[in-house]
């Protein structure tokens, strides 16, 4: 829901207007329903909206309430704004809208940066006080909703999306080592507050960053499951399966408030199968629900229609179904790429981005499964892990999650472009040292659930759905869920292949065969085989002369790629040729030079 900018000066000069437009500008396509502008003193803000709810311009942004002497711009959903609304009335706020955002202008004003305490929802914001000149900013517990920021001495801008900020102008475009050995390592992710570039970070996750006039600021983390054993539910599968139930039935029924129509992304799979049988338990019927299919290559399969047609029948949804040929893959490569902040390797980006162009035709809010893998422990790399010592979780992570070793990732560089040191084990060591989570498995879930996850799958939905101006809702991310899982003894969790509490749920609501199918993904087989198409895309990519200056990746590894695209690939099986190309893709489709 919208997308946000602004410019904060530190020198006593006025913000630069133009800069604040061309970065609102940018943001159209996450709020094609609305434009605004505000500045005052040494800030200016810029927003575009996206209505979901209240529809009148009386839900219009930037939002000031003159009497409070507060403004903001927000991204994002408050789901239990009315619930707090009420609370705020009680103690004598009065309301000029139905706004999810001026409940948050007034809980600001009630409770300071605590506000967000109070908040069950998605969301990152920019408020600025008039009497002091502070701003605030901050994104929500799981890093839903993107912050971006860039500073120098002079000022700081901030927007929803990197590309964003590079219309601003002004960015220090250098590639980051450190963030290049991370996207090396983790299959394109790079946690906060890094970006692959030296001149963007990000505002963290569960973070409100408070920014005085003189361009100091202080962070303040207001959210972090303890991942240790301290639930009265002990150890009993039957308990804990009721639990994991009601938390998940208030997640999905948390997500449904709109003012507009609530669809489903419907993959066929445990996780959005659920979504789908909690929303028949309260009752909704004919749900609009999308599944998307592309064609088959190298002998593996490219839809999972079987499985999501199977769901659609039971719960008698409004389903949906589109399939793609091979040979619209080329132009809608292009199009995920310039919808990415930052680039990202799973090549399901451009089937979400493809499937969000059609969503969006039809609805302009939906729930989608993403996060129950790392939550619930659902992937095949977990056992490994949680069969380490507790002291060994580190290098148990390492061995069964990095795509590559230090010295094969240094192999793949141009001369002087790495880091001499592992960076990236150096970030899992520092992660995983902090008090809490008790076993390796625990440590290996807070790692991903709170420091990858919001960069990896959570980025590429919001990304993928806002190009087109749809919003997606992620209920397995629910924090309150979230506290519950990590909470949940690991032997629950890792049991029947992985998410075994949700597939427990799953045997009492869904079709057996939805249950006990083998784990699919979101597949686009062209991208993965490097079908001719995309093939002949990516070598013009890394074989143009902006990638021959640039100068990041050993030209002999490069053409070794090129040579047998489909043979080299990363521990966990991804293409490396399709990791080095995307970002060199990307470099290019921003203009990077």
């Amino acid at each position: 829901m919208c997308g946000l900018s602004g410019e904060v000066r530190f020198d006593g000069g006025r913000p630069d207007l133009a800069a604040v437009e061309r970065m609102t500008d940018v943001l159209e396509p996450r709020g094609p329903d609305g434009r605004g502008a505000w500045s005052q003193g040494a800030v200016a803000l810029g927003h575009r909206r996206l209505k979901i709810i209240d529809l009148s311009e009386r839900g219009a942004q930037p939002m000031t309430d003159a009497r409070l002497g507060l403004t903001v711009v927000f991204n994002g959903c408050v789901y239990n704004h009315r619930e707090v609304r009420r609370r705020l009335e009680g103690v004598g706020h009065r309301f000029f809208s139905d706004s999810d955002t001026e409940v948050f202008v007034k809980a600001y004003a009630e409770w300071g940066r605590e506000c967000v305490d109070h908040l069950v929802g998605m969301f990152a914001f920019a408020l600025v006080e008039h009497h002091t000149g502070r701003v605030v900013l901050g994104r929500d517990r799981l890093g839903i909703k993107p912050l971006y920021v860039t500073q120098d001495a002079a000022r700081l801008r901030f927007a929803s999306t990197l590309p964003a900020l590079l219309a601003g102008g002004g960015v220090d475009t250098s590639l980051d080592p450190a963030a290049l050995h991370q996207y090396l390592s983790w299959h394109g992710t790079v946690p906060a507050p890094r970006t692959v570039l030296a001149g963007v970070r990000k505002i963290p996750p569960a973070t409100v960053r408070v920014i005085e006039p003189d361009g100091t600021h202080q962070d303040h983390c207001y959210w972090q499951p303890s991942y240790t054993r301290h639930s009265a539910l002990g150890a009993d599968p039957a308990l804990w399966r009721e639990a994991v139930h009601d938390a998940l039935r208030t997640a999905v029924r948390r997500r449904t408030v709109a003012d507009v129509p609530v669809g489903v992304l419907l993959s066929g799979g445990l996780d959005s199968s659920l979504i789908v049988a909690l929303l028949a338990e309260e009752g909704r019927e004919k749900v609009p629900t999308f599944a998307m299919g592309f064609e088959s290559e190298n002998g593996e399969e490219g839809d999972e229609f079987h499985y999501s047609d199977l769901v659609a029948r039971t719960f008698s949804t409004d389903h949906h179904q589109f399939m793609i040929p091979s040979d619209r893959l080329p132009a809608a490569l292009e199009g995920a790429i310039a919808a990415m902040s930052e680039p990202m390797v799973s090549h399901d980006a451009v089937a979400f981005h493809m499937l969000s162009e059609q969503v969006a035709k039809d609805v302009k809010v939906v729930l989608c499964g993403q996060g129950a893998d790392e939550v619930f422990a659902g992937y095949h790399w977990y056992p490994p892990i949680a069969a380490a010592d507790r002291e060994d979780a580190p290098a148990a992570y390492a061995d069964a999650y990095f795509d590559r070793t230090h010295d094969a990732l240094a192999s793949m560089l141009h001369p002087g472009t790495g880091t001499p040191r592992d960076v990236s084990a150096d970030f899992v060591r520092a992660h995983m040292a902090a008090p809490g989570a008790q076993t390796a498995l625990d440590a290996a879930l807070r790692m991903d659930v709170h420091a990858l996850m919001p960069d990896d799958p959570v980025k590429r939905v919001d990304n993928m759905t806002m190009a087109w101006g749809l919003e997606a809702r992620v209920p397995f991310l629910d924090h309150e869920l979230v506290e519950l899982a990590a909470a949940c003894p690991p032997e629950l969790k890792l049991a029947q292949g992985g998410k075994a509490v949700l597939k427990d749920i799953g045997r009492k609501i869904l079709p057996p065969e939805v249950v006990d199918r083998p784990k699919g993904y979101f597949p686009v087989p062209g991208v993965r085989h490097m079908a001719e198409p995309v093939l002949a895309r990516v070598r013009d990519a890394l074989t143009a002369p902006e990638a021959r200056r640039r100068g990041v990746f050993d030209q002999r590894h490069v053409a070794e790629l090129l040579a047998e695209p489909d043979r080299h690939r990363a521990r966990r099986g991804a293409n490396t040729l399709w990791q080095v190309a995307t970002l060199e893709l990307w470099l290019q489709a921003h203009g990077i030079h």
